[in-house]
């Protein structure tokens, strides 16, 4: 292995940069992190001669962060951030950005322009207290318009952001691209037969993860879809009746919109604002939607089904950019087989359904008839630019005792991803020992690290059987150097809160990041569990932020 001196890597990650990542491993001591950067740099000096491994093992020199439970962002050294945009902050002269962002992903304007470019945002749920005043309370009489301000906060956002002449990034307010999908939004189905009745669904909501086509438009998923309008029980013959207290947040009490409207993936077009619900992907609580482009131009699509005991799907377009026609499949993850959901193939499914539209929207009854494997809350997936290899975060499953969750490996038996047979392993388990819990949003670096961020509930943060793990974070688990394999934290969340949605620039520059729910927990408008970011009194806010750094560079091999 060609060896750097220590010159060389102070000059790979600036001079002041790496001292202080030296400094927080210990190498120097910790008085020196209040001395002036020539001082910092003359104690370096006599360090600089020492042989230490190449550039690809440099992060053996930084340590990453302790579990911590305070209202903060909390960073490892060499990582920086600032907030592009607040939750109820004005986008355009008539809308505002909705609440509790999750999924990103950023489009540039122009391919030659890194800088410039449309980040699109998931806004997942809201809390009733925050956005419309309703708290619940015995006598408290809802109104229509205190629901319609709910639906208006839900869906997402787009957004033109750019890198300033400062360096840092920021929305361009007013911008003629910024708009808002809510759940008042009207967005066709992309099928050959109605749903429910219906050509097209009023709202997107529960968006949770998602992904970007190769032709760069965004797919969000709609998750939990059941707590705003209800789920259907497919007992009753004619479909009329409602799951009892499905509809936890009761908008099904103000309109009547089916439940079989919501569960799908929806392909957003961020330039034109247009969307479109993609019926062939089947309908669940979907968590993301992971797509892959076969060497004859098909797509493969994975998605999760993020609930206890629910299944990991994959999708087959019949034609190349194709998202509306092709064949499902569910993971039998003990034979090693991608199993057809197709009416056609399959007699148990022609006994049970009347036809492929009502497979689709009864996707869990298929799945475990055809011997779909329960997992323990597929959420996101995503696949190792390096090793190809497709990774799924299994959150946990605490009626199972599983509380800690794993990340699952699968390797496809072929590499353009269409075999239906692949190999599985647990790739990382969580607990005390590799010091995460609960993994959910996950994103690959150029180089093929892995990141990802941890989605303990906040009914059960900073208690037993999560004590040791404190507040939500971002871990890194690098492919190379001495710590290759290792699970470091590198950022903490606010009190509540969890990160969501990383994604990295094209550049490998820059990883966007979302700070969801901070204060959820919080009593009432005057008893509140957080104040970020804004501090003192004020009202906690989700916010999208932009991480950079040092660290960042270097894991990356960009500088």
């Amino acid at each position: 292995m060609k060896k750097y001196s220590r010159r060389k890597i102070l000059q790979f990650l600036g001079r002041a940069g790496a001292a202080s990542m030296l400094m927080s491993s210990g190498t120097l001591l910790a008085s020196c992190k209040t001395t002036k950067t020539k001082e910092v740099e003359a104690e370096v000096a006599e360090l600089i001669e020492q042989p230490v491994e190449a550039v690809d093992d440099f992060i053996s020199i930084f340590k990453g962060i302790n579990p911590i439970e305070i209202d903060e962002v909390v960073m490892a050294e060499g990582l920086n951030y600032n907030i592009i945009v607040k939750w109820d902050d004005p986008i355009n002269d008539e809308d505002t950005f909705g609440y509790n962002n999750d999924y990103l992903a950023f489009i540039p304007l122009d391919p030659e322009n890194k800088d410039d470019g449309l980040l699109w945002v998931n806004h997942e749920y809201m809390s009733p207290m925050f956005v419309s005043g309703y708290t619940g309370g015995e006598e408290e009489e809802r109104t229509k318009e205190q629901v319609i301000k709910e639906q208006y906060s839900v869906g997402g956002s787009i957004i033109r952001v750019k890198r300033g002449d400062d360096g840092k990034w920021k929305m361009v307010k007013g911008d003629r691209y910024n708009r808002r999908l809510n759940g008042l939004t009207k967005i066709p189905f992309a099928w050959h037969e109605s749903i429910a009745g219906a050509d097209y669904a009023v709202g997107t909501f529960a968006n949770c993860s998602g992904g970007v086509t190769p032709w760069g438009t965004i797919l969000t998923a709609e998750e939990n879809y059941h707590a705003f309008y209800g789920e259907t029980d497919y007992s009753d013959p004619e479909w009329k009746k409602k799951v009892e207290g499905s509809a936890r947040l009761g908008w099904d009490q103000f309109f009547d919109h089916p439940p079989e409207h919501y569960g799908w993936i929806v392909e957003v077009d961020v330039v034109t604002g247009t969307a479109r619900k993609l019926v062939a992907l089947g309908r669940c609580a979907h968590e993301c939607a992971t797509i892959h482009v076969a060497k004859d131009g098909r797509l493969v699509v994975y998605t999760g089904d993020d609930a206890n005991d629910q299944c990991l799907y994959k999708f087959i377009s019949a034609v190349p950019g194709s998202l509306e026609i092709g064949k499902l499949y569910v993971a039998n993850i003990e034979k090693g087989e991608w199993v057809s959901l197709d009416y056609v193939e399959q007699p148990v499914l022609r006994d049970k359904f009347s036809g492929q539209t009502e497979i689709l929207i009864r996707l869990r009854e298929a799945a475990a008839l055809v011997g779909g494997t329960p997992l323990a809350r597929p959420e996101d997936i995503d696949i190792d630019p390096i090793s190809k290899d497709v990774f799924v975060s299994l959150t946990n499953n605490v009626p199972k005792g599983d509380f800690y969750g794993s990340i699952l490996k699968i390797v496809e038996d072929n590499e353009d991803k269409t075999s239906l047979t692949f190999k599985s392993e647990t790739f990382l388990a969580g607990g005390e020992e590799t010091g995460f819990a609960c993994p959910d949003n996950m994103a690959f670096d150029l180089k093929g690290n892995l990141w990802f961020t941890s989605d303990i509930s906040g009914s059960k943060m900073n208690q037993d059987p999560y004590l040791a793990f404190k507040n939500n974070g971002l871990f890194v688990v690098p492919t190379t150097g001495a710590q290759a394999g290792k699970v470091i934290q590198v950022m903490s969340a606010p009190t509540d809160a969890e990160f969501t949605g990383p994604f990295f620039s094209p550049d490998g520059k820059t990883l966007f990041l979302s700070v969801q729910h901070p204060g959820e927990r919080s009593m009432s408008l005057t008893e509140l569990s957080s104040n970020w970011p804004d501090g003192g009194d004020s009202l906690p806010r989700s916010s999208v932020i932009a991480v950079e750094g040092k660290l960042i560079e270097a894991l990356n091999g960009v500088v």
